[in-house]
């Protein structure tokens, strides 16, 4: 148990984000062109805002400047491209390249910003309504809603766990020892794969050398293969030792009995999913490892 809360720290200070060309390998074309453009023209020219406004409820023409005033005078925006209008005017497109990089704390933060204060402040009074969207903004409002349902998930379905076992073998120990060392295991999990994402010693082993935000979907998928099958093991090796339990009436022999019985199956189970898995490991592409 020790070990496995060991194992699961790390994740507490887990950055969900999606990585980008950034986090790719050094010889590959699109890092190359991410670094160039980073070192030319500042990171967040990687992944710039797109604002949309909405102008048919306004009369002033001169309303989209002014927007675009007021969102160039923020310190998390590098620049504010000339807004582009549709043919009728009731529309308009306002790039927003922002100081820092895609996948960086600073740039959620800018989003939140301009969504909830600046372009509230902007527009006060002018009729327009403008909306911030883009690749990055997105990427953020996706990681956001994935991250706040996961509880409900985990919870669901270990719930859900626990009343099967619960009635399979009519008892209260083993369902809440399993749920309790399944959670404890996906969290290990968790743990090792935020530690890797960190981009230090361990991540360079295995190809992740810079600091790399971790998908809030990556969570959702281990959580469910993991789970299973640890939890199908669970159930296999218990209803080896309750049928030896059932013939017996002898508590410790059907412990023995199982173990004996399943041990070896169970392990070599587990190896083969450690062997699939371990292939995804050599990709370049980042969401595989």
């Amino acid at each position: 148990v020790g070990l496995l809360l060991a194992l699961a720290a790390p994740f507490l200070g887990a950055r969900f984000g999606f990585p980008d060309a950034g986090n790719n390998i050094e010889e590959t074309s699109t890092r190359q062109a991410y670094d160039m453009i980073t070192e030319g023209f500042g990171a967040g020219a990687n992944g710039p805002l797109v604002l949309a406004a909405d102008l048919s409820g306004s009369d002033d023409p001169s309303v989209v400047e002014q927007v675009a005033a007021g969102v160039a005078q923020d310190p998390g925006v590098a620049a504010v491209l000339p807004p582009v209008s549709s043919p009728d005017g009731t529309a308009a497109l306002i790039t927003v390249i922002p100081v820092t990089g895609p996948q960086h704390a600073d740039t959620e933060d800018l989003v939140h910003k301009l969504r909830d204060e600046v372009l509230p402040a902007v527009t006060a009074g002018t009729g327009a309504d403008v909306h911030v969207g883009g690749v990055v903004a997105i990427g953020i409002d996706s990681n956001s809603n994935t991250v706040e349902r996961l509880p409900f998930l985990i919870g669901g379905v270990v719930a859900l766990s626990m009343l099967l076992l619960l009635l399979s073998f009519r008892s209260i120990a083993i369902p809440v020892t399993a749920a309790v060392m399944n959670l404890l295991s996906v969290a290990a999990a968790y743990g090792v794969i935020a530690l890797v994402l960190e981009g230090g010693w361990l991540g360079q082993l295995i190809g992740i050398d810079t600091a790399t935000p971790m998908p809030a979907f990556i969570p959702v998928l281990v959580f469910a293969v993991l789970f299973g099958l640890s939890m199908d093991y669970e159930v296999f090796l218990i209803s080896r030792m309750r049928e030896s339990w059932v013939r017996t009436g002898d508590n410790s022999r059907a412990i023995v009995d199982g173990l004996a019985g399943t041990g070896r199956v169970i392990t070599a189970a587990a190896a083969i999913m450690i062997v699939v898995f371990a292939a995804f490991i050599p990709s370049d592409e980042v969401f595989l490892k």
